[in-house]
Order: C-alpha cells, then sequence, then structure tokens
C-alpha cells in the first residue's frame, strides 16, 4: 500500500486503511475529450498551447507535416505507458467536509464512497446531544477499484456557526486550505525537490446547507464566499429528506438567488479550452446545484432488494433513487465525471493565485534596500 500523505502540520493522520467499497464508485474519471480550438488549433504549438501569432511563425507551423511511418515503430504505446505509472502510483483526492455539526457530514462522505471511511459524530439514540467536532480532523484511506488505487483524505471541520457569537468562525478553515498550498509551495521551491510532491491540497469543499427551507443564512453567505477564493466549493442541501420536493424545489430557488446576488463563484468554473459538451455538461450541474442529498450507511428492503436507504414515519428513501434525492448526481459529479477537474482547477486556478502572490512577495521583499544598522 502507498504511504499515506501527511498534512501540512505533518501530524500523522488518524486511520490509514486499504479498503475496497462495498459496491462500484467508479472514481476512474471519464471526462469528455477536450475538442481542439477553432482559433489556428491546428497550427498550436503542443508545449506551449500556443496558436503563432505572426506570419512567419504560422509558416513555420504550417511546414511542419504529419508523416506515416514506413513501418510500425512502437512510439503509440506511450499512452498504455503513462497508464502503468499512474495506476502503479495511484491518484490522490483531498475532500473537505464544512458545515453545522449534525448534518450527517461524516454519513454523506461514507455513502459517497461505498465504504465506513470516517466515524460518525451524531447522535445513537433521539435523545443525545451531538457530538461535535472541536478541531480539524484529517483520516486517510487508500480505495482500491478495479486496479485503481484512489488515496482518500478526507477533512473534518469544526461545525461553524454553532457559537452564540460565530465572528470568524470560518479563520481556522481558511488557514488550513492555505497551509497546505503553502506546504506544497515549499516542496516545489527546494531545492532537491522529490520527483512527486506528496499533495494535500483541498480538493473539494462540500458545503452543508442546513434544510431549513428558507434561505441562506447571512453566515452561509460570508463563509462560501470566502471559501469560493481558495478552493472548489460544492454546495449541498443536508438531509433533504426532511422537505417535501416542493419546498425543496422553493428552497433551492432560493438559494440560487442568494448565490448570485452575491456573486459566489461555485464550482464547476468553466475554462477558456473547454469544448462544447464539457461547456453543456457544466451547464446542466450548474442547473442541479445545490444538490439535495441524503446519505445512509444502512441497507433497507425495497421491493424485496436491500437498498441503501432510510425509514421514516412517511416511508422508505432510498439514496440511489433520482425521485428521493440527488445523491446519484452528486456521486457521479464528484467521481465519474469531474474528479480530474477538481484536481487540475486547484492546481492550475487556486494554487496559481496562491503562488502568485507569494512569489510577488517574495521578489518585493528581496527587492527592498536592508536597513541600515544602528550607527552605521
Amino acid at each position: 500500500m502507498s504511504p499515506a500523505l501527511q498534512p501540512a502540520d505533518e501530524q500523522a493522520p488518524e486511520d490509514v486503511h486499504d479498503i475496497e467499497p462495498k459496491s462500484s464508485t467508479s472514481f476512474v474519471c471519464d471526462l469528455p475529450p477536450t475538442a481542439p480550438s477553432s482559433h489556428n488549433s491546428s497550427l498550436a504549438d503542443p508545449v506551449t498551447h500556443r496558436a503563432p501569432d505572426n506570419k512567419e511563425e504560422k509558416m513555420a507551423a504550417a511546414a511542419v507535416e504529419e508523416i506515416r511511418a514506413a513501418s510500425y515503430v512502437g512510439f503509440d504505446s506511450i499512452t498504455h505507458q503513462i497508464e502503468h505509472k499512474l495506476l502503479k502510483r495511484g491518484f490522490q483526492f483531498n475532500v473537505m467536509v464544512v458545515g453545522q455539526t449534525g448534518l450527517g457530514k461524516s454519513t454523506l462522505i461514507n455513502t459517497i464512497f461505498a465504504s465506513h471511511l470516517i466515524d460518525s459524530k451524531g447522535r445513537f439514540e433521539h435523545d443525545e446531544p451531538v457530538r461535535q467536532t472541536t478541531e480539524i480532523q484529517t483520516v486517510s484511506h487508500v480505495i482500491a477499484e478495479n486496479g485503481v488505487k484512489l488515496k482518500l483524505n478526507i477533512v473534518d471541520t469544526p461545525g461553524y456557526g454553532d457559537q452564540i457569537n460565530n465572528e470568524g468562525c470560518w479563520d481556522t478553515i481558511i488557514k488550513y486550505i492555505k497551509d497546505q498550498h503553502s506546504a506544497y509551495l515549499r516542496k516545489e521551491l527546494t531545492a532537491m525537490r522529490d520527483r512527486h510532491i506528496q499533495d494535500t491540497r483541498i480538493h473539494c469543499c462540500l458545503f452543508f446547507i442546513n434544510p431549513t427551507g428558507h434561505q441562506l443564512r447571512p453566515i452561509d453567505i460570508i463563509v462560501m464566499k470566502k471559501l469560493s477564493e481558495v478552493v472548489n466549493v460544492v454546495p449541498v442541501i443536508a438531509k433533504a429528506d426532511s422537505l417535501t420536493l416542493e419546498e425543496r424545489d422553493a428552497f433551492k430557488v432560493r438559494i440560487k438567488e442568494d448565490l448570485e446576488f452575491h456573486n459566489i463563484r461555485l464550482y464547476p468554473i468553466d475554462h477558456e479550452d473547454n469544448d462544447e459538451e464539457e461547456t453543456s455538461l457544466n451547464e446542466r450541474i450548474r442547473g442541479i446545484i445545490p444538490f439535495a442529498v441524503v446519505g445512509s450507511e444502512r441497507n433497507v428492503i425495497i421491493e424485496g432488494k436491500p437498498v441503501r436507504g432510510r425509514k421514516n414515519r412517511w416511508g422508505v428513501i432510498n439514496v440511489e433513487d433520482e425521485r428521493h434525492c440527488e445523491f446519484v448526481y452528486l456521486r457521479n459529479f464528484l467521481l465519474r465525471t469531474h474528479l480530474q477537474d477538481l484536481i487540475e482547477t486547484t492546481a492550475q486556478i487556486h494554487y496559481e493565485a496562491f503562488r502568485s502572490k507569494q512569489l510577488l512577495a517574495l521578489k518585493d521583499a528581496s527587492s527592498r534596500p536592508a536597513a541600515a544598522s544602528p550607527g552605521v
């Protein structure tokens, strides 16, 4: 088993286990292929991906013609070589959960990956008080599926908004995210850096919304706005079975209005090189967000078959049934279509913004003349 990644503060995670999911999660991403840009795409530099700017460059690029080898050479096997290395190394995915205490954050994570990865802090009995997460905790696992290894870091955050005075309650979460960027940058700038830098940067932040049926709280808006500046934020309406379908739809409309009014930029983010299929998929996903979800690790019997779900006084909720909740949409989005894009967006947008800011600050600091010593 590959060694687990350590968080930036060098503290070992609580657990590292090699786990086989109880059911297929299909975290082998199947992103639609990116179509070439219509703007001089055939002449684009294969290294810089920049289209020629002037006539001389265009003529030079056009002079490079595609040639068919007279006999089989074998360089087409490079795709298999890449696949072999990636499968051997495994894939890293770091997900953070943020929300009030008691919204089922741990249960939903376990449901998404069809494995018991993190202990729930909810009630064992109806009259038992909810146990709170008082500090950021990281749990690491290696999940195997069809020969693919996913190294998963789950970051559980303190339930924010639980206190009477919640001013600055998000600071610890933001600091943790930036600390992971800082740790990666330090390793990246090391003269004798590792060939493969251990990545603890947060790729996805699941933001849990209390299913009040009314609208977002002011603190939700503040925290989501601040988080969206440093991480990919995916909002979910927790325990959506507490709402009727009509209440759920009306609640989602009000949430979208709040997000638009406050200009909160959530994931997915459209990139310049997205093709029409990717752009269309992202648009459909934005039409669903926030995902109204229900999590459960228990099996219930529906029509004689065991399914993951919950029983309540109104009936049985099947978490895999799209008519009951949007869990399937969330799982497919996170693992089957956008897993790789979440990782790339973290590196190319959020980390690059942090990196540029830090390097510019370092450059400015080094360009200032040293302060004269007293008496000199």
